[in-house]
């Protein structure tokens, strides 16, 4: 096995749920580690399975300045630091934060990306967010809570180029998101899919339109570790790619 580790923290996207979706590079990372930082709400905790030699500790109950103390005192004795999370890093995964404060400490830090929900999410409905002359690009975003977003970023101002959404952290207000978009212009029959634990064994989907979503969630008992999908991708109309085409395929090449 190549060696990765070296004294240090290594933030891992840990994937969406099945624990076979985390990277080789994370899966190496854990059978190494001497730490293990968990989120253990959010991750498939049967990835520690891969560390059994590691000191493990569930972050749920720990506040953030916990969190970087086990991390600051594992890299002084020499320990390699894992600190998993949910998914991949780059999305909702306040990794710049916890990096400004293990720099300002000395400690250096890398990051190990991983799958979204998002795509783990396409992958269990088995669709394309980018749709020849149906959606050629994807937002990804969520409702405003406790942590506010930009003004210019506001669900009705997205609505309004009608493309594919991947709308995070936002099945608690299902009613409102859904009131919202239709607000900024997606036409009330516009495909709607709640993803509960997208990959996990007890994965549950949700179809509806815009204009029925929230009761049909709200039936189903979903209320968190949920996505919304929304947009003509899911719907029945498709055109299909000219990639494989041979006579587009040689003019491409040709190009």
């Amino acid at each position: 096995m190549t060696e990765l580790v070296s004294p240090g923290v290594w933030f891992v996207g840990a994937g969406p749920g099945d624990k076979e979706l985390i990277t080789l590079k994370g899966y190496r990372l854990l059978q190494q580690a001497d730490i293990v930082i968990y989120a253990g709400s959010l991750i498939n905790t049967e990835l520690l399975e891969w560390c059994p030699q590691a000191q493990c500790h569930d972050s749920a109950s720990l506040a953030l300045e916990a969190i970087i103390g086990l991390m600051e005192d594992g890299v002084r004795n020499g320990k390699c630091v894992v600190r998993l999370q949910t998914g991949d890093l780059s999305l909702y995964g306040s990794v710049r934060e916890q990096g400004e404060m293990l720099t300002a400490r000395g400690i250096t830090w890398q990051v190990v990306p991983g799958v979204s929900a998002f795509l783990g999410a396409a992958a269990d409905l088995g669709v394309e967010y980018t749709v020849p002359e149906v959606s050629q690009s994807l937002i990804i975003t969520r409702l405003e809570g406790r942590t506010p977003v930009p003004e210019k970023e506001q669900l009705e101002s997205f609505a309004a180029h009608q493309t594919s959404m991947a709308i995070f952290l936002s099945v608690q207000r299902i009613n409102r998101v859904a009131e919202r978009l239709t607000e900024g212009g997606y036409p009330p029959e516009t495909p709607v899919a709640v993803v509960y634990k997208a990959t996990w064994p007890e994965r549950k989907v949700v179809r509806g339109t815009l204009a029925d979503i929230s009761e049909k969630v709200r039936a189903a008992g979903i209320r968190k570790t949920a996505l919304i999908l929304v947009g003509a991708f899911l719907g029945e109309e498709y055109h299909y790619s000219k990639l494989y085409d041979a006579g587009f395929s040689h003019e491409y090449r040709q190009a």
